[in-house]
């Protein structure tokens, strides 16, 4: 989307009629969308596109942003929007209609939208525009134990745990962090293993009795097999000295001129999970 330009300010008596400096682009003192382009003290009103506003980060940049990007609490008038199917205006993110709909939200450019949905366990947050924990994120109707359907239970002082961790009785995958022991955050393990209650950790499915066929139709014993214990990679010598120099040697600086950069050391490829 592009801005556009209204008429100059000059016009109206209760607008910014001059230039702060003579070339630059500068924001409004009231409203966030709307901002000035100086060229040679010419001054000219501006306006992001709608759900759009004004970054006025440098006067050398003519930047529109996000409005959770951007502190619009100085200045919080906006022009009109224009609604569209699921937009609020026509650019943007925006929360789902049905406030009881936590992990959807909408993504709108020039009025056309697209429904995304966050991670499992995360929710929406309107203030950021990301998804995060429902306990950060603060939407009604979308907090942790309304979105997780769990409660943490009761801890004790005792069991000296300040975040207990509890299986997902739905899926040996996944668990819940209980943060200081009251609101649940649902963390899971990496493909190929579950969660042991005994150990309150993740580990394959052969050592946890109750999860031990998770994976069963999801994964081949020899996938498991391979999670668990990969092959480590094994380079060719000799294709790792072609691209290092002829004979494996690096390239010295020439003499009498400016060196040449020396190539960096190729980094090992962590194994696959």
């Amino acid at each position: 989307p592009k801005a556009t330009t209204a008429a100059p300010a000059a016009e109206d008596a209760d607008l910014t009629d001059e230039c702060p400096e003579p070339n630059g682009y500068f924001a409004d003192a009231y409203q966030c969308d709307k901002y000035y382009d100086c060229k040679d003290g010419k001054i000219t009103e501006k306006l992001c596109p709608d759900g759009m506003v004004f970054n006025d980060f440098s006067p050398e940049h003519e930047k529109c942003d996000l409005p959770f990007n951007i502190d619009c609490s100085k200045r919080p008038e906006r022009q009109p929007p224009k609604p569209a199917l699921h937009c609020v205006r026509q650019n943007g993110y925006f929360a789902h209609e049905e406030a009881n709909v936590c992990d959807k939200f909408y993504f709108c450019v020039d009025g056309k939208f697209n429904m995304i949905t966050c991670p499992s366990g995360l929710v929406y947050s309107e203030a950021t525009g990301t998804c995060t924990w429902p306990d950060e994120a603060k939407k009604k109707g979308c907090s942790s134990q309304e979105v997780l359907k769990f409660s943490c239970p009761n801890v004790t002082e005792a069991e000296g745990v300040t975040h207990p961790r509890y299986a997902d009785p739905e899926d040996c995958q996944y668990f819940y962090v209980c943060v200081n022991g009251v609101t649940p955050r649902r963390s899971g393990c990496k493909r190929g293993q579950v969660f042991s209650e005994a150990t309150r950790t993740c580990d394959w499915p052969r050592k946890v009795p109750e999860c031990k066929d998770w994976y069963k139709g999801i994964l081949t014993d020899q996938e498991l097999e391979e999670l668990e214990n990969p092959k480590p990679k094994v380079r060719d010598p000799a294709a790792t000295a072609a691209r290092r120099g002829t004979k494996g040697s690096r390239p010295k600086p020439k003499t009498g001129g400016r060196p040449r950069d020396e190539p960096k050391e190729e980094e090992a490829e962590p194994a696959e999970q």
